[in-house]
């Protein structure tokens, strides 16, 4: 149950969610005072933990509704709360985040302990007053927005003008506004009149973070479709096609379930937008729609290995990716407790590994690598040897900082870069 299966920063980075399997949502908070000591600056601490999901049962379907959290997104802060969406398959949740440090004294109806006086025996009027108590954070739903989608929600995505957001299954796309629980618009529909008809699905969907009217969403194909909500209420004709044609000559049983794209985003600036397959991370110019601008090699070893990762299911695992605060270098998980880091500038890039073994606290990482064949030296480790159930699905980048959130299957790691 205490399988990480999201994490997400807040906008300034001051608060990192995570959900799991079980439905619950932990939050964590910078320490403040660590803020301006650079070196220990990446400390977060358990601020909030409530459960926002729990298991159902869908009788006229009798499916088991599981209550894992897939996505947490949180709203840009308007006021002293903090507010976030988290959604398992089926029912999406907006949560209230508050503080309470006060409570009111000195009631003229009521007891201390709350039982009410018997209004006879009240000879005077008091004014009730505000005293300080211990901090405790508060986490109640404001809304519940339920009942709009049959196939399980994959993405969540809240718009730029803060007040609406999308939700994507696999074959539909939904917008909602964060006020109205009890309608959405759907304005993609892939469904075909026939299922057996059926060759793609939608894997995910993300608005453009500076224009309202614009979000992708992308395909089991590996194809991303760009769509303008100013041109038609349902957005089914899409603007703009992003598709790679396929390498003759890497053609292989595979190939169709390997282009997948299992996460979608956007880069901080709006230009670019980055895609997770497989095998590899690629970057797309929003501009170009024939080919990405940059395609980086996450893992290339497997390639050989894809038979038995098709036997043991690891073939569909749906691996994310992220961004960094200024778009410069890209994150995203790989097998073994590994994850992948590519700066774009530079053309660098190095693999990095979440352990307990090599996690104490300020101990520099050091670079990992795989040997693909031939003589092994000694740092390396072999394509055989590496742990396909150590995964690192989820990733997430501090927004203004280089603090970065890795989740391998229960444990979170937190990362910053290194203080000279």
């Amino acid at each position: 149950a205490d399988i990480i299966s999201t994490v997400e920063f807040n906008h300034t980075g001051e608060l990192l969610a995570t959900g799991d399997k079980g439905g619950r949502v932990v939050i964590f908070q910078q320490e403040i005072e660590n803020k301006n000591q650079p070196q220990f600056r990446s400390e977060y601490n358990v601020y909030s933990t409530f459960q926002s999901h729990e298991p159902e049962f869908d009788y006229l379907k009798s499916l088991e509704i599981e209550e894992k959290i897939n996505k947490i997104r949180w709203l840009p802060q308007k006021n002293a709360a903090q507010f976030l969406l988290s959604t398992n398959d089926k029912t999406i949740k907006l949560w209230k985040i508050s503080e309470r440090d006060k409570r009111p004294e000195g009631y003229n109806l009521k007891e201390e302990d709350g039982r009410y006086k018997d209004p006879n025996t009240i000879t005077s009027l008091r004014v009730p007053v505000l005293k300080p108590m211990d901090l405790m954070v508060e986490a109640s739903p404001r809304r519940v927005f339920a009942n709009a989608h049959t196939y399980h929600i994959n993405s969540v995505s809240v718009n730029s003008d803060n007040e609406t957001y999308l939700s994507a299954d696999d074959l539909r796309i939904n917008l909602w506004h964060l006020e109205i629980t009890d309608r959405s618009f759907n304005i993609v529909d892939i469904k075909p009149a026939n299922m057996e008809e059926l060759t793609e699905v939608i894997t995910a969907a993300e608005f453009h973070p500076h224009q309202c009217n614009t979000f992708v969403y992308s395909s089991s194909k590996g194809t991303i479709r760009l769509c303008d909500m100013r041109a038609s209420a349902l957005c089914d004709k899409h603007s703009k096609l992003f598709e790679e044609p396929e390498d003759p000559s890497n053609r292989s049983f595979f190939s169709e379930i390997i282009s997948s794209i299992s996460d979608v985003k956007f880069s901080h600036n709006g230009r670019y937008m980055m895609t997770r397959d497989y095998l590899s991370v690629k970057i797309w110019d929003l501009n170009m729609e024939n080919r990405p601008v940059e395609t980086y090699q996450v893992h290339e070893y497997l390639r050989s290995k894809l038979c038995s990762l098709y036997e043991n299911d690891c073939i569909f695992d749906k691996f994310e990716c992220c961004w960094n605060g200024n778009d410069s270098v890209v994150m995203t998980g790989s097998y073994n407790n590994f994850f992948r880091m590519f700066d774009r500038g530079h053309r660098r890039d190095v693999t990095l590994e979440a352990s307990r073994e090599n996690s104490k606290p300020m101990q520099v990482l050091k670079p990992r690598k795989v040997c693909t064949g031939g003589k092994r030296k000694k740092d390396e480790i072999s394509v055989d040897s590496l742990d396909f159930n150590k995964k690192i699905l989820h990733t997430a980048w501090h927004p203004q900082d280089n603090i970065i959130a890795v989740a391998t299957t229960n444990n979170l790691y937190i990362f910053q870069d290194k203080v000279n």
